[in-house]
């Protein structure tokens, strides 16, 4: 079986943050649709991305924030297990960032052998 990295977009907003309830509401959304992939046995692992970050680029120089050019934020990932990409799509149905009006991009991810 392979892996795969879905990873959440969605636009940059000025809207006040959610209150505790609507964060717990939030929260189960996430972690209904993430069990629902576990129980068919294709988790591999999740986190998200905090907003404290730094970019690099190849001259060295350093600007703050890791979405100081984007208009879109990447709020985290899941790995998941499918037969292809196709599959591992499929996985995306329920996903509260696609609900929301985010994007989830879905990548292969390459193995790389240890010597």
């Amino acid at each position: 079986m392979n892996q795969f990295m879905m990873i959440f977009r969605n636009e940059k907003n000025s809207n006040p943050p959610p209150s505790p309830e609507e964060m717990q509401a939030i929260i189960k959304q996430w972690q209904d649709w993430i069990g629902g992939i576990a129980a068919q046995g294709k988790f591999v692992a999740t986190d998200a991305l905090g907003f404290q970050g730094k970019t690099i680029d190849s001259k060295g120089v350093i600007t703050d924030g890791p979405y100081a050019e984007l208009k879109e934020i990447v709020g985290g990932y899941i790995i998941v297990k499918s037969d292809n990409i196709d599959e591992a799509i499929k996985l995306t149905e329920g996903c509260p960032t696609l609900a929301s009006g985010g994007k989830v991009e879905v990548r292969d991810v390459m193995v790389i052998p240890k010597n």
